[in-house]
């Protein structure tokens, strides 16, 4: 049956109203590190590097907490839409919490609740992210691993992003912005994508952050602000995290400019997140990062990643969300083997009409069905050719059977 007017414009108010009660809670933002602090950390690192001394203060509530929940409570669960808003709803609430958390040990807690923990279940019969990423670092442990060389400054990948992805967003208002304070290489939003000012791209480099932060982050987010019935899909809670990292990480693996270095980076990040939950402080990290053979720059700033909430002592500051770019990949895997196996072929394109999760994508089916929901006008190509992502999946399920351990060369040169 199709959706009436009068259910679209009532679901379009609740979701403004959900948009207008929660839009100032940010998160990632209050997690920076003052720029100068790399160069305090790095100038004292031989031979004995000192910890930054990082410590962040718990950040007065925007919003709070009662009207957030009065909003949750007067939500029809049993409805696929409002229980979307009540659970958007719910990770608006986290997030703030957490923020008002930062400086004590209840910041790791709550992350660890948002994120999940490194050694966590992900789908039946798939290993955990800590597994996966100790998989991916020892098939990689005695590989030659140059980096390709870097040809751009920032300013100049800057340039690059803005005229590649004009025909994929068609916005020529697109702001690719240079921030000498992020943790990461890039973050996008739906008008804006930033890079961090010193950073040095190289080509692979560049057509990652084409697919991960335009193609997925930026376009999703788009998508999600012209669904007239249920703009809320356009934020982007923590909640969503897991699936937006997963399907950006799967996005630069499925059109070939995911590279070794870039894999194992995603892999160490989340090794040492359970260091650091056993107890590792930042020069702990910052010296096994160097011994994976990053520099000393950019150990930095991976462990920087790690204790985003402050590196006050062991076990304190831990940000646990480094550790969803493994889960999220796998989970997807699972997600789409599953929608291939049960045929429904339409779940690739719901995970590109907005921020949404994984369960969100199923759940959310029966408003894609009765046009409530609309079709993303923004989908990569991978995502909107049905049978090749079949045909990509399907050969990727049986190679995982293989024991990388039982292969050698010599067994091939005995063979006819």
């Amino acid at each position: 049956m199709a959706v009436t007017e009068a259910r679209r414009e009532a679901l379009a108010e609740r979701s403004k109203n959900v948009e207008r009660a929660t839009r100032k809670i940010r998160l990632l933002g209050h997690l920076r590190w003052p720029v100068e602090a790399e160069t305090r950390f790095l100038d004292s690192a031989d031979p004995h590097p000192e910890p930054p001394g990082i410590r962040l203060d718990p950040v007065v509530p925007v919003v709070p907490d009662e009207e957030l929940k009065a909003l949750q409570d007067a939500l029809d669960r049993a409805d696929p839409a409002h229980e979307f808003l009540a659970r958007t709803l719910e990770s608006a609430r986290q997030s703030q919490a957490l923020t008002t958390a930062l400086g004590s040990h209840g910041f790791v807690k709550l992350g660890l609740e948002m994120y999940g923990r490194p050694d966590d279940p992900v789908a039946p019969g798939a290993p955990s992210a800590l597994e996966a990423a100790r998989l991916f670092i020892a098939a990689t442990d005695t590989l030659n691993l140059d980096e390709p060389p870097t040809k751009l400054d920032a300013t100049e990948a800057a340039e690059w992003l803005r005229r590649e992805t004009l025909p994929y967003l068609d916005d020529p208002q697109l702001e690719i912005e240079l921030d000498p304070g992020l943790a990461s290489l890039a973050t996008a939003g739906s008008t804006r994508i930033r890079l961090r000012a010193d950073a040095h791209f190289s080509e692979i480099q560049l057509n990652q952050l084409l697919q991960h932060e335009a193609l997925v982050h930026a376009a999703t987010r788009r998508n999600g602000q012209e669904q007239d019935a249920l703009g809320a899909l356009a934020m982007g809670p923590p909640r969503t995290t897991e699936a937006q990292e997963g399907l950006a990480t799967f996005a630069e693996l499925i059109t070939d400019c995911m590279d070794l270095q870039r894999l194992r980076r995603i892999a160490l990040r989340v090794v040492a997140l359970q260091m650091a939950l056993d107890g590792a402080d930042f020069v702990q990290l910052w010296t096994w990062f160097r011994e994976q053979r990053q520099t000393p720059e950019e150990s930095y700033h991976s462990t920087r990643r790690i204790l985003r909430g402050g590196d006050a002592s062991p076990g304190g500051g831990i940000f646990a969300k480094d550790g969803v770019y493994v889960s999220g990949l796998l989970r997807l895997h699972a997600l789409l083997l599953a929608s291939m196996r049960e045929n429904d072929n339409d779940l690739p394109m719901r995970l590109f009409a907005g921020r949404l999760t994984f369960g969100d994508a199923v759940r959310l089916r029966p408003l894609f069905e009765d046009g409530t929901l609309t079709p993303p006008p923004r989908m990569p190509r991978w995502a909107a050719q049905r049978e090749c992502l079949g045909a990509f999946l399907s050969f990727s399920a049986l190679t995982t059977r293989f024991d990388l351990d039982a292969l050698a060369l010599r067994d091939f040169a005995n063979a006819e």
